[in-house]
């Protein structure tokens, strides 16, 4: 290896390690007003630390969110029936393969059309 990049990898390092240091002091001054918090709040709900500590022992069961329940599809009627096989079509979405043919022996799709 290059003493060159020797050199520059040790500055990083140095570099890493001295960020490393700042991040954790920096944590250790936002505790500091975190605690304090929590010890106000158990002197006014008069919580002890054995409170804490059978809390932070049991087994909390974490509910899953439901999943909201979908609204009922509404059915279609349907709007067109091939005279020889019965199939419907309700006229959404991709036309089926029957249409399509019949379409293409130059028939209309109002000959398919269901009297109501």
């Amino acid at each position: 290896m290059p003493r060159e990049t020797s050199s520059a990898l040790q500055k990083i390092e140095k570099e890493i390690q001295r960020l490393q240091k700042q991040a954790k002091t920096l944590q250790a001054k936002r505790r500091g007003p975190v605690l304090t918090s929590i010890l106000r709040s158990m002197r006014e709900y008069d919580i002890t630390p054995e409170d804490i500590a059978a809390a932070f022992n049991k087994k909390t069961v974490t509910k899953t969110p439901r999943k909201q329940a979908t609204p009922a599809k509404r059915v279609v009627p349907a709007k067109y029936r091939n005279p020889e096989t019965g199939d419907t079509w309700t006229g959404r979405g991709k036309p089926p393969r029957w249409v399509t043919t019949a379409e293409a022996e130059g028939k209309s799709r109002a000959d398919f059309l269901i009297q109501q």
